[in-house]
């Protein structure tokens, strides 16, 4: 469907305009393919599909990535060779450079009252994304993911960076790391975890001992998905506004085939949904991410396509 013309669109009293960016960055895992993923967001009609729900929407293009070739052909093995050595993070100078950049930019560039969707990319992107989030006022975060990439250097099985953001966001972990949210750092009470089905044995007892919020896929089975979506609403609205961190992988491989780190028994295209639709209700969400979708091993852009469809509930396409 072609997007509406200014003169369709039924004006919607101070909606606020919306700053897309891509991050196209796949360095925060071994698995090829995510850095994709803002093309295929976007060729699922991202931008057409928010204009028509009355948006003016700006695309700032993607941030500035380099590949794991460019890096290893720098010399820079430290931070990008195979097989790990020690408690090394892959990649990591060159993720921390890149977050570095996301935050100063989108900090810069977005007006206060404006929305930010950020696209990854691997989940590692969010050190970025929350911390320019949490810059002006202190934001609630709404993590929504089958992992909680809570894990540090030394409690990492992997050393892949897209399993640590969300530690580092919480000043734990490699000290590079920290730097991108120094002086900003989230509390426990400002996080809410929702799809968790996939955690390491060192990362659970550290996010028992966090004090987070966390709200499982058996929870959600047990409770339903609107009871989890009201509570975890409810925590968060003291806070200046929300940012919501999707990752794709929350929803289940059946209903989300392409996305980097795929887990069974995760969420329904409903319950996916019907979480975005009470967001909507809320009113508090003011920026976004939207990661780890794969086209590599994606079904016809379908994960991608869905992507786009949660997201037109989260700012409020509704049946009636």
């Amino acid at each position: 469907m072609p997007p509406k013309r200014a003169d369709e669109i039924d004006e919607k009293v101070g909606l606020p305009k919306i700053h897309v960016f891509g991050v196209p960055m796949d360095l925060g895992q071994q698995r090829r393919g995510v850095d994709m993923g803002p093309s295929a967001i976007r060729y699922a009609e991202l931008h057409d599909t928010l204009i028509n729900l009355g948006y003016t929407v700006r695309d700032h293009g993607n941030i500035r990535v380099p590949n794991a070739e460019e890096i290893r052909s720098r010399g820079r093995r430290s931070a990008g060779s195979y097989p790990r050595q020690g408690n090394a993070v892959f990649h990591m100078n060159a993720v921390v450079e890149v977050c570095t950049e996301i935050r100063d930019k989108v900090s810069k560039t977005v007006p206060v009252d404006d929305i930010t969707i950020c696209l990854g990319g691997d989940h590692s992107i969010a050190l970025g994304t929350i911390s320019a989030a949490n810059m002006r006022n202190p934001r609630g975060v709404l993590w929504v993911d089958a992992h909680a990439d809570f894990n540090t250097p030394e409690t990492s099985p992997s050393g892949n960076a897209h399993g640590m953001p969300l530690a580092a966001l919480f000043g734990d972990g490699a000290p590079e790391m920290i730097a991108v949210s120094a002086g900003h750092e989230l509390s426990a009470s400002q996080v809410v975890m929702i799809g968790l089905r996939s955690i390491d044995p060192q990362e659970r007892l550290r996010l028992r001992n966090a004090g987070i919020a966390v709200f499982t896929m058996a929870d959600i089975d047990e409770h339903g998905m609107a009871a989890i979506a009201r509570q975890a609403i409810e925590r968060l609205s003291v806070w200046d506004g929300l940012h919501v961190s999707l990752d794709m992988d929350a929803l289940d491989p059946e209903a989300a085939p392409g996305v980097g780190t795929p887990e069974r028994g995760g969420l329904t295209t409903r319950e996916g949904h019907l979480l975005m639709e009470l967001l909507a209700q809320s009113g508090l969400v003011r920026s976004m991410d939207l990661v780890e979708v794969n086209p590599i091993i994606d079904r016809q852009n379908t994960t991608a396509e869905l992507a786009v469809e949660l997201t037109a509930s989260l700012f409020g396409q509704r049946t009636l």
